[in-house]
């Protein structure tokens, strides 16, 4: 099976190197200088103290044609625009298309897609970028992957195919549920920490930081009508303690003066809040402050 990953971030090095033991793959990258270092030197993959070099195809995302029978899409959500925007003038249109992206604001973006399967999935793979061919593989987990629209039946093929290389692909069957489900965790972790400049167990272990993560989840189960809300939190507190000495996704993009997933994540939830006419007074502070400390080592505006 021919596969295609978009995006040569943490994510998409990572899916590449673990991939290419059961696929074809083909790995696009933003640059022509980053595709030329993967042909030459191979994806180097960290593993606690081991290393390996795994060798895949790598070409700037300008040579992608579509053809591959799944396209995995691991991007930041605010580079989503300008892919979906290439997708539409190719020659060819993709048979199956997977969205990896943190919060949900990508969902009003694939609806009006045509011609394809589409997917939505979330992460729980812990991965660091370390140089424009490398990447540490921090924490084991799952990629869930549920449909968005469409049919599945390739999907399926493809995530059987991932059990005997050992990196696992579930298969979710309520798309908005699974999305819900990380964005709660997101929501929580990434801005958090990325205000205090912390690892994510400190979140838990101090009392006083614990207690505004207890505020702060309890306007986003407000917002997001959340079921079994003490069950969910339990899980926050649980992936606190399962990546508690990892420095979360959004501090990282402070400190490199890249740009945040904020809008994606929180700012999705100011608009959940405004259609239902409901006060987020916390999760709105949070999402500004993260924006400013975005403006302030960025120059973002």
């Amino acid at each position: 099976m021919n596969i295609a990953i978009i995006g040569a971030g943490s994510i998409g090095l990572l899916l590449a190197s673990y991939l290419s033991k059961a696929f074809s793959i083909t790995l696009y990258t933003r640059t022509c200088e980053q595709a030329d270092e993967i042909n030459q030197q191979g994806i180097l993959l960290h593993k606690g103290s081991s290393q390996s070099r795994v060798r895949v195809r790598a070409l700037p995302l300008s040579k992608w044609s579509g053809t591959e029978e799944i396209t995995i899409i691991a991007v930041k959500q605010y580079q989503l625009q300008s892919i979906i925007d290439y997708l539409t003038k190719l020659d060819c249109s993709p048979q199956n298309l997977v969205f990896l992206q943190n919060g949900m604001s990508h969902l009003k973006l694939l609806e009006n897609m045509k011609d394809a399967n589409i997917f939505v999935g979330t992460v729980e793979q812990g991965a660091s970028k370390l140089n424009k061919y490398s990447v540490c593989h921090n924490g084991e987990g799952a990629i869930n992957i549920a449909l968005f629209k469409g049919d599945s039946a390739k999907i399926k093929e493809f995530a059987k195919a991932c059990t005997p290389i050992g990196f696992p692909i579930t298969i979710k069957d309520d798309y908005y549920k699974m999305l819900v489900n990380k964005l709660i965790v997101n929501a929580v972790i990434n801005p958090l920490t990325a205000i205090l400049q912390i690892k994510n167990g400190q979140l838990i272990s101090s009392t006083f930081y614990f207690a505004t993560v207890k505020k702060l989840y309890i306007e986003i189960s407000f917002i997001l009508n959340v079921d079994e809300p003490i069950k969910k939190f339990r899980d926050v507190i649980r992936i606190c303690k399962k990546t508690s000495n990892n420095h979360s996704s959004m501090l990282k993009d402070l400190e490199a003066g890249r740009r945040t997933e904020i809008d994606a994540i929180l700012g999705f939830l100011v608009e959940e809040a405004a259609k239902q006419q409901k006060k987020a007074p916390i999760i709105e502070s949070y999402y500004y402050l993260v924006k400013g400390k975005e403006q302030d080592r960025s120059g973002v505006k």
